[in-house]
């Protein structure tokens, strides 16, 4: 139940599977340690890697110009699956969120500042559509304003194959307002 997601029901169906096939627990146990143990932040991006830097960082053929700043390494994963962002990115660790305990300081924002020295022309702030990654995607883009560097943030709105009828007016209007010319 520690893992995010995962209910009481789900977490005693999975106890009692792997109770039941001890060689998948063990897998499962070895490749978490291991896992574990190999994996570390790229000191350039903050995403995980077991090399000196990610291999996004260290491909040449990438364009470092344009940073997409995401919350954490698994967004970073999600981007790269969708083919469509060739540029860098920047994991912030985190999200700012009062409740949680989470300030400005306990994100990687003077890193990001400090790499628009090096070149980059465009941030592009991918925060999740939260009141939290909200709030964080405005901290960043105020921190950004300074330096000259163009801040964009990602469109929102309504996903491909949904239903007019079932989006919130939230979503509505975040659709409208990214509308684009055909």
């Amino acid at each position: 139940m520690k893992l995010p997601g995962i209910g009481r029901k789900t977490a005693q169906r999975i106890a009692f599977y792997l109770l039941k096939q001890p060689d998948v627990a063990r897998e499962m146990a070895g490749s978490i340690i291991e896992a574990s143990s190999r994996l570390r932040p790229c000191p350039v991006c903050f995403s995980l890697t077991e090399e000196q830097q990610c291999d996004v960082c260290s491909d040449p053929t990438r364009d470092h110009s344009i940073v997409c700043v995401v919350e954490e390494p698994a967004d970073v994963l999600a981007m790269e699956q969708s083919g469509q962002h060739r540029g860098a990115y920047h994991v912030l660790g985190g999200i700012l969120s009062p409740i949680d305990n989470v300030g400005p300081d306990d994100l990687h924002v003077g890193e990001l500042l400090s790499r628009i020295a090096s070149g980059v022309r465009e941030v592009i702030i991918a925060t999740n559509p939260t009141t939290e990654g909200e709030a964080t995607a405005i901290y960043v883009a105020t921190h950004l304003k300074s330096t000259g560097v163009r801040v964009t943030r990602i469109a929102r709105g309504l996903p491909v194959g949904s239903d007019l009828d079932l989006a919130d007016t939230e979503t509505i209007l975040r659709a409208l307002e990214g509308r684009r010319e055909l």
